[in-house]
């Protein structure tokens, strides 16, 4: 499979970028416990449901700079490296090559912010599509890929219940 170079852009695309995506939870778990979940390459299947598999190609400890391979339906693969990581409060990363050529940027961006309940997650996922058909694509889909990402997060809400029960 032939990779494609992306834009190796920064954070300041997570909030520049022609299409943005942002998604909140309240979870009943822990800033920490939520980390755990993300950081977890098995998880990411369960409950953000494009992807199928994810392999980390850094070694552990994780941080800026980490990388990593994300597989997802359709065959689309995206090389990722990790451009902000705050244990239990912020990790944020962007494709540095994807399978795909309609894709020019891509970043996502998740935040926790402690609850009383447990925490609140946003995630925001941005992107620059490549070339007028990706563009209209994104534009006709983004009602369908708004509510889509949303039902990741609370796919992922589900998870981490059933993950920590005692949290609940």
């Amino acid at each position: 499979m032939a990779m494609k170079p992306c834009e190796r852009v920064g954070l300041d695309f997570v909030d520049s970028a022609p299409f943005r995506f942002v998604s909140t939870v309240d979870l009943p778990i822990t800033p920490e416990q939520v980390w755990e979940v993300l950081d977890d390459a098995d998880s990411w299947p369960h409950w953000a449901t494009v992807i199928t598999k994810v392999t980390w190609t850094s070694p552990q400890p994780h941080g800026v700079g980490t990388t990593r391979v994300v597989n997802m339906r359709g065959g689309i693969t995206g090389d990722e490296e990790y451009v902000a990581w705050e244990p239990h409060v912020h990790m944020a990363f962007r494709f540095n090559e994807a399978s795909s050529g309609s894709i020019a940027a891509f970043a996502e961006d998740y935040r926790i912010t402690p609850t009383a309940g447990g925490c609140q997650l946003t995630w925001v996922m941005a992107m620059k599509p490549n070339g007028v058909a990706a563009r209209l694509g994104m534009t006709l889909g983004r009602p369908v890929m708004s509510w889509l990402f949303q039902k990741f997060l609370y796919n992922l809400r589900d998870y981490s219940a059933k993950r920590y029960p005692a949290s609940t």
